[in-house]
């Protein structure tokens, strides 16, 4: 069983940065994408960045130009580096990995991330 961890959240003023990690458990094999999202109080989840398996990203217009995902296949890690921080960036974020084969959907516990005005 995979799991997933993020950390790197926390308490920050607007215009501030932070850095999310997700690490994995072990190696997950035929990855289809990766991604971020969060999760505001009385909202749905929502989609923050996706990094493709061939390296193509995909992000939210919220967030355009602000933030950058990445990730470090030898250390089965995924980054999301958060910069100009706007208190409306407060949500639970989570990682989230997907595969093929077999077909499966991996999701981290979430981190906190607080932007104070």
């Amino acid at each position: 069983q995979v799991q997933l961890v993020e950390s790197g959240g926390g308490l920050v003023q607007a215009g501030g940065s932070l850095r999310l990690s997700c690490a994995a458990s072990r190696k997950i094999d035929s990855i289809t994408n990766r991604g971020w999202y969060r999760q505001a109080p009385g909202k749905q989840r929502e989609v923050v960045a996706v990094l493709t398996s061939v390296g193509n990203t995909n992000y939210a217009d919220s967030v355009k130009g602000r933030f950058t995902i990445s990730r470090d296949n030898a250390q089965n890690m995924l980054y999301l580096q958060m910069n100009s921080l706007k208190p409306e960036d407060t949500a639970v974020y989570y990682c989230n990995i997907n595969s093929l084969i077999p077909r499966r959907t991996y999701w981290g516990q979430g981190t906190q991330v607080t932007v104070s005005s």
